[in-house]
């Protein structure tokens, strides 16, 4: 794919020190820990927005917070930027190198340091996978809500950079609503705490501006998260629709009735298909557009919610009402959604989107968003959180034809303004990174901006850590 989204220049004076940076950071680190050699740099050069890669000078892996303090403190007493990095399942190049970077990939710190139940609280390090902690704690009836569909292997250092959400953050909010405290290190190698076990923390909501930066602000090696005690009982059930515009108004319309089930999720024709192929979940193919609706509580408080959304959907001409009817049936319908993005590759090469709209904006969006696709010449597969108006538009393409990737990239960037317009953000839960830096100026003035790059300097001044993310490149202060 030709690169039309461009990257900071690498530094010439770290590029002429490689090799003394490289032995410097041996010394710094356990036998093991650091990789420098070109074929075992090759894994880093990108993350899941393969389009784009950059081979890092080396590769940093720490054990512990105090050699993350270290590195960074080396780092920044010789200007040497750094990336940091969880499991790499970024969808928007937040994770992607550079040449003159050191990587500090957090894998190696991957242990549950304190599970706390009375307090319904769980301090991890940070290179935990998100699904490890409810696996830990769910034989005590408890689990952590985020759950995004990499929940498999993503890490919570990477949920917290990009204010992960999934499934099930209609009703029990995304990363931020889900965590208490985190440890982190600076670029000049201190190490702060921020929060902790307490509901609310002292003074400013740092922690606040630390989910979601992306790795901008400093580099998180512990968290403490929130423990929720598991539903008495959890019910999918299938909704199909004649058109997807139907399917979205129906969507505003349960919410806008003030009924919160615990999931809403949406897929079109062309995701159904795709999702039915690889899991056998059971969907309806016979309907243009499907909502995956869970909702939970007492046998009586779930028939009761689920009288309530099924009325809503006849006013929208519901043609198809599934309930789920054993644990396999759910877990089968679940799994058909949550591997959406890696059954859409086996068919394709794609670009995913990650927009947020106002529910009353869901129908439009969705028809002009085919109209879009379709204006470039691509399709489209629409597989999206609809409860809280977080589209992800997968946009078909051949990644090997120089013009149908770069349509693919218009495409993609004409939906996200398409969002803004409708009232709605750039991202709901991927995060910025590379993939819509240079659309920041279409959401934001360039006052907001200002604003926004004078707090991210005040804790790297030299903006160097992830340098290349989420601010556009013209208008930075110079360092």
């Amino acid at each position: 794919m030709p690169e039309t989204i461009g990257f900071l220049k690498p530094r010439q004076a770290v590029l002429d020190r490689r090799q003394e940076i490289v032995a410097d950071l041996k010394d710094l680190l356990p036998k093991g820990c650091l990789i420098s050699e070109e074929r075992e740099l090759k894994p880093f050069e990108t993350d899941a927005f393969l389009a784009y890669r950059r081979l890092p000078l080396a590769v940093a892996l720490p054990e512990t917070t105090e050699q993350v303090a270290a590195v960074l403190k080396y780092c920044s007493r010789y200007g040497i930027p750094v990336v940091p990095r969880g499991a790499g399942t970024s969808l928007s190049g937040g994770a992607i190198p550079q040449e003159d970077a050191v990587v500090i990939g957090l894998s190696k710190m991957s242990r549950i340091l304190d599970i706390d139940l009375f307090n319904r609280t769980a301090t991890v390090q940070a290179g935990v996978t998100n699904l490890n902690i409810s696996e830990a704690v769910s034989g005590d009836g408890f689990f952590y809500a985020p759950d995004p569909s990499s929940q498999l292997a993503c890490t919570i250092g990477g949920n917290i950079g990009m204010n992960s959400g999934g499934a099930h953050c209609l009703k029990y909010g995304v990363t931020t609503n889900n965590l208490l405290g985190v440890k982190m290190v600076l670029f000049d190698g201190t190490v702060v705490e921020l929060g902790g076990k307490a509901l609310d923390a002292a003074g400013y909501d740092l922690l606040g501006l630390v989910c979601g930066s992306e790795g901008q602000l400093g580099i998180v090696t512990e968290a403490t998260v929130r423990l929720i005690a598991k539903p008495e009982g959890a019910r999918p059930v299938l909704f199909g629709f004649a058109s997807s515009e139907a399917a979205g108004a129906c969507v505003a319309d349960v919410i806008g009735a003030g009924i919160i089930p615990v999931a809403i999720e949406f897929m079109d024709k062309p995701a159904i298909e795709i999702c039915e192929a690889f899991a056998h979940a059971g969907y309806p193919l016979d309907v243009e557009a499907l909502l995956i609706v869970e909702v939970e509580g007492s046998e009586a408080e779930m028939d009761a919610m689920l009288q309530s959304i099924i009325e809503v959907a006849r006013r929208h001409g519901v043609t198809t009402i599934r309930e789920c009817q054993s644990a396999l049936e759910a877990a089968l319908i679940w799994k058909g959604r949550k591997s959406a993005f890696g059954a859409t590759g086996r068919i394709a090469d794609y670009i995913c989107m990650d927009g947020t709209v106002p529910l009353s904006q869901l129908s439009h969006v969705l028809r002009k968003t085919g109209e879009i696709v379709a204006g470039y010449g691509l399709r489209v597969a629409n597989v999206f959180h609809a409860g809280d108006g977080n589209m992800h538009p997968l946009i078909l393409y051949n990644i090997n034809d120089p013009e149908d990737a770069a349509r693919a990239e218009a495409a993609g960037n004409d939906i996200l303004k398409l969002c803004v317009d409708a009232g709605g953000c750039l991202t709901g839960e991927h995060g910025v990174g590379i993939e819509k830096r240079d659309l920041m100026l279409h959401q934001y003035s360039r006052a907001d901006l200002d604003q926004q790059m004078a707090a991210r300097a005040a804790f790297d001044p030299e903006w160097l850590l992830n340098p290349s993310k989420v601010f556009p490149l013209e208008g930075r202060p110079a360092a």
